[in-house]
C-alpha cells in the first residue's frame, strides 16, 4: 500500500511531542543532578568547615551553579507540565473562547519571558568568559549558561503549547 504525503504531516506532531517529552524527561533528570549536588556540595562545605576546619573555596561558585541548573531545568518543566503562573481562575471561569485566549495570552508571555532570559542569559555569559569564577577554575561566565538552556527550553515549552491540540476535558 502506498503511504501519501500526509502521514508525514499527520505524524510530525506526534514525534515533535515525543522528542520534546524527552528533552523534559532530560531536562528534568539534570534539575535533578543539579538538586543533588547542590546538596552534597553544601554538605561538604559544612563537613570541611567544622570537621576539618579547611573550608574549600570552590563550594560556593560550584553550589551556585547547581542551584541556577536546577532552577532554570525546573521552570521549563513546569512550563511544560502547565504548573507555571498563570491566571487559573480567570481561565477556569471563563467560556470556552475567552479560555483559549487567556491561555494563548499565558503561553506568548511564557515565551516571551523565555526569551528574555535567553537573551541576559547570553549577554552575561559572554561578557562574564574572560573572568574567572571566584574560587573555582570556570570562566564566570559558565554560571550564565542555566539561564541560556532554560530561556530555550522555556521559550519552546510554551509556544508548543500554542499547536499542541487542546487536552480533551479543557474545553465547556
Amino acid at each position: 500500500m502506498e503511504s501519501s504525503g500526509n502521514d508525514a504531516v499527520t505524524t510530525a506532531p506526534g514525534r515533535v511531542t515525543a522528542m520534546l517529552d524527552a528533552v523534559e524527561r532530560g531536562a528534568l533528570a539534570l534539575a535533578c543532578v543539579g538538586l543533588c549536588g547542590m546538596a552534597v556540595v553544601q554538605g561538604w562545605q559544612v563537613f570541611a568547615r567544622y570537621v576539618l576546619n579547611a573550608s574549600p573555596s570552590w563550594t560556593e561558585p560550584v553550589a551556585l551553579l547547581c542551584m541556577s541548573t536546577t532552577m532554570m531545568l525546573g521552570a521549563a518543566c513546569g512550563v511544560r507540565a502547565q504548573r507555571h503562573f498563570g491566571f487559573f481562575i480567570l481561565v477556569e471561569a471563563s467560556r470556552a473562547p475567552l479560555r483559549r485566549v487567556l491561555l494563548v495570552f499565558s503561553s506568548l508571555v511564557a515565551a516571551a519571558m523565555g526569551g528574555l532570559l535567553l537573551n541576559w542569559g547570553v549577554l552575561l555569559a559572554a561578557q562574564n568568559l574572560d573572568y574567572p569564577a571566584a574560587g573555582a577554575p570556570l570562566p564566570q561566565g559558565v554560571t550564565y549558561l542555566p539561564m541560556c538552556v532554560g530561556g530555550v527550553l522555556i521559550t519552546v515549552f510554551a509556544l508548543e503549547k500554542l499547536w499542541r491540540p487542546p487536552v480533551p476535558g479543557a474545553e465547556r
